[in-house]
């Protein structure tokens, strides 16, 4: 099975156990740790041995990079260290990279921010003030420059707990959006095949427009509104106005000729003794001079042609006193 791999990146001698503790976490979590000094990067005999590690870099899946006092090996590619270098490649290669810098050089690289034109100047936890123009250079990228400084490892594995968690869950969410998209793309597929089956139905059938309106009617939108809104468990269509004062009537429904809103018809049914009420409004555009429904293609459907409602109300009292 495919593990994520990653890269823990960092000067040797200065941070040992610290490589070492991350590299323990990061196994424990059932990830492929990759560490130079584990012989987890193969080595040819063709380039320096420093290609090697940025060529690993480009097949792994996240790197831990961390920064301490330590300048460590130049590298060969551009003015940087190897280390430094690492982690351009991995930002080159768009990978996932989180930055951990030891908190004594964090504060410090505040003090090299207020006097790094003075050339003059000597800094306590660095041995070379590129560490510092480097930490600046990363803080002016745009993205994916994820920057925390730790005291102990155990601050650095908690704060990857925490990264990695988001990384799954993040993980969960687009594959759900994947699924919902290819749905939407499958109607839309649906839909556009439905109207040119309309169209060709129209140019072939020329003269028999009842029969075509008709069975266009049994599909309308607002039919399978109906019947999945009312819970109908019977196919039916509606040719026009009477029919669906018809079909509301006989689920119980009453129209309400004193609505305020003169873009709707509207229906009422009350049920759980007079408690809770049911409202159907259907758009007046919908039909027309004659009562009769017009048809609408399904991808100009608009919701507000349909609107269903449940709400809770204030049950009748009957004012008799007897």
């Amino acid at each position: 099975m495919a593990k994520p791999r990653v890269f823990i990146s960092s000067t040797f001698y200065d941070l040992q156990q610290i490589r070492a503790n991350i590299d323990q976490f990061i196994e424990d979590l059932g990830y492929e740790s990759v560490r130079n000094e584990e012989g987890d990067i193969p080595y040819g005999n063709d380039e320096r041995l420093e290609e090697y590690c940025y060529k690993e870099i480009r097949s792994v899946d996240i790197l831990v990079n961390i920064i301490g006092g330590r300048y460590g090996s130049s590298s060969s590619k551009a003015d940087n260290s190897i280390t430094q270098q690492e982690l351009k490649t991995a930002l080159e290669e768009n990978k996932q990279v989180y930055i951990f810098i030891q908190k004594d050089v964090f504060y410090e690289y505040r003090t090299y921010l207020l006097n790094k034109d003075n050339t003059g100047i000597k800094y306590k936890y660095v041995d070379n003030v590129n560490i510092y123009k480097f930490i600046e250079e990363i803080y002016s990228l745009p993205v994916n420059n994820n920057i925390k400084d730790f005291e102990t490892s155990s601050d650095i594995t908690h704060y990857l707990k925490s990264q990695f968690a988001g990384l799954f869950q993040r993980f969960l969410e687009e594959q759900t959006k994947l699924k919902e998209a290819s749905l939407i793309h499958n109607l839309q597929e649906t839909a556009k095949n439905l109207d040119s089956l309309v169209s060709y139905l129209r140019t072939e059938n020329d003269g028999k427009n009842d029969e075509i309106n008709r069975i266009l009617i049994m599909n309308h939108p607002l039919v399978s509104n109906l019947r999945n809104r009312l819970k109908i468990p019977y196919n039916f269509y509606i040719e026009g106005y009477k029919d669906l004062i018809e079909l509301l009537n006989a689920r119980g429904f009453h129209e309400d000729k004193d609505a305020k809103d003169a873009d709707y018809y509207v229906w009422r049914k009350r049920i759980k003794n007079d408690t809770e009420e049911r409202c159907v409004k259907i758009a007046k555009t919908l039909f027309g001079d004659e009562g009769n429904l017009l048809y609408v293609k399904l991808t100009d459907w608009l919701d507000k042609y349909f609107i269903y409602e449940e709400s809770k109300v204030q049950p009748l009292v009957d004012d008799l006193p007897f």
